[in-house]
């Protein structure tokens, strides 16, 4: 009888395993650097360090890297990219969300889907494809690069487009970071620390550039602009969930073969169910916390393993054009937000 199985043979496995210690290995590197004063006053996560450390390897050195090792990299850049999104519900409790209120909540959501929709009406405008649109909206709207992967994860998306999507995060992110600030400072906003830390935690791409734009105004906005920030984390499951629709059809409609085999991939259950048992605190403090480091950690090695499967050339195919859009959702977010946030305190 034949066998219904053709394991991997032992030089394969090994090859595999040494794929996953590089990725290891240079993600303990990014986690290093990003917590550097220099790095860290800029608000780079240790995701953004990541990326740029896998994409130095993967373009500076091409073909150096075995031929077997490979499939390792693959390995950490998506199966151990789902588990750490959904290890990443864990972070969010509805009791947290509950502090923000139903205009916080308001606001969080109103940003997101105007972003999102602003995304893809511009995207077809500038005929940018729609998994390109997917991105760089849900880097600008949700949670900067954890947002990207989860996307790229939901989507399959190529390696390049999630790459140049993180780029326009960084770029943004680090704008904004220096403006909000400056124009809180200067006068120009007519905003309390309460308010500006509503305004920047509805607004700020990444959470390190939440917590950097706040720490620079008072240290009273560093929690509210958190806390407003986790509200848009938490919105991201609905959102995971539209886009897992929109590419099941788009692929239904096309005939391509790669859709999922659920309407909704798995992870984005796991992630939706832990948020929900640590809401409900049938998640012990320590496991709860405790969980956080290691999704992180995760977290850094796919977006290591996504910058070695990313090549320059091929980012080079989008053109400006990306960021272009990514500059209409920064302007959007600052005005936008900015005329959203006086209207909600208004109330």
């Amino acid at each position: 009888m034949a066998a219904l199985t053709h394991p991997l043979p032992l030089s394969a496995k090994r090859a595999r395993l040494d794929g996953i210690l590089l990725v290891t290995l240079m993600a303990l590197a990014a986690s290093q650097i990003a917590r550097l004063p220099g790095v860290a006053s800029l608000g780079l996560s240790p995701l953004v360090v990541a990326v740029v450390i896998g994409m130095l390897y993967g373009n500076l050195m091409p073909g150096t890297q075995p031929a077997g090792w490979s499939e390792g990299v693959a390995l950490a850049a998506r199966r151990l990219l789902r588990i750490a999104i959904a290890l990443y519900g864990l972070r969010i409790s509805a009791q947290e969300l509950s502090l923000v209120g139903w205009p916080g909540l308001a606001l969080a959501a109103t940003m997101i889907v105007s972003t999102l929709g602003l995304g893809l009406i511009v995207a077809r405008v500038m005929r940018l494809d729609r998994e390109t649109a997917w991105l760089t909206a849900a880097g600008s709207a949700i949670c900067g690069a954890a947002a990207v992967l989860a996307v790229e994860a939901t989507q399959r998306s190529a390696a390049e487009k999630s790459t140049t999507a993180v780029a326009t995060v960084v770029v943004f992110g680090t704008l904004s970071m220096a403006l909000y600030p400056l124009l809180f400072h200067g006068g120009f906003l007519g905003l309390d620390a309460t308010a500006m830390g509503i305004y920047i935690g509805a607004t700020v791409h990444e959470v390190a550039q939440v917590v950097a734009a706040a720490s620079a105004i008072d240290p009273a906005t560093i929690d509210t602009a958190t806390l407003v920030k986790m509200t848009r984390v938490a919105l991201l499951v609905p959102v995971l969930l539209v886009v897992s629709v929109a590419a099941r059809r788009a692929g239904a409609s096309t005939g391509a073969g790669h859709r999922p085999r659920m309407p909704v991939p798995f992870f984005v259950l796991a992630f939706a169910a832990l948020v929900a048992l640590n809401s409900l605190g049938w998640v012990p403090a320590i496991i709860a916390e405790g969980s956080q480091p290691v999704a992180t950690f995760a977290m850094t090695m796919a977006m290591v393993a996504l910058g070695m499967e990313t090549r320059v050339a091929r980012m080079r195919q989008a053109g400006p054009r990306v960021f272009a859009l990514a500059g209409v959702l920064f302007v959007w977010l600052m005005v936008g937000g900015y005329g959203l946030t006086r209207a909600m305190l208004s109330f």
